[in-house]
């Protein structure tokens, strides 16, 4: 098996301006407290193809809902490879849990952006069965795959990324 990748934390001050932005109830400590307790993304056994991503605070999410989740996670990977996201199989099961972007798309290039590469993941609990999500601190609610890629014989693409979602359109 090739190893590609390594996961680190984003660094406290990303962090805590992204939970800032999103959850404004928190104070400053607080933020330390839960960026102290974030937990590495991780395979669960060793035949699991995804990395398991933990939420860094516990929240609820009733049906219909959606929130905006900064991991305090950054992936660094080699060239070629792309880290995608999809919700925990068994989340997806019983709340219909679903990014909203469907699968999230991670480049290799991400990890140098102004952010440093801080992987964000929206959510939402699209439960037909009336079901509200509880997700604990440290509970595992989102899973990464690494896969490698190919481009065109004739790709020409020289931009450097600078930015977060979105940032790559449009050129």
């Amino acid at each position: 098996m090739r190893r590609i990748a390594r996961f680190h934390k984003v660094s406290i001050e990303q962090f805590m301006q992204a939970v800032k932005e999103e959850f404004p109830q928190y104070s400053a400590s607080e933020i330390r407290e839960i960026y102290e307790s974030i937990k590495l993304p991780k395979r669960a056994t060793r035949g699991s193809a995804g990395y398991d991503f933990y939420a860094p605070f516990a929240l609820s999410l009733k049906p219909g809902e959606s929130v905006k989740i900064p991991t305090g996670i950054r992936a660094e990977m080699e060239e070629d490879w792309v880290l995608k996201l999809y919700p925990r199989s068994g989340l997806g099961f019983k709340y219909r849990l679903q990014l909203n972007n469907t699968v999230g798309i991670i480049d290799s290039d991400y990890f140098g952006s102004d952010n440093e590469g801080h992987i964000m993941a929206k959510i939402t609990n699209d439960s037909r069965e009336n079901r509200t999500l509880e997700l604990g601190s440290g509970m595992g609610f989102m899973q990464g795959i690494f896969l490698e890629y190919g481009v065109t014989v004739d790709d020409d693409a020289d931009e450097i990324r600078n930015g977060g979602f979105g940032s790559t359109t449009g050129r």
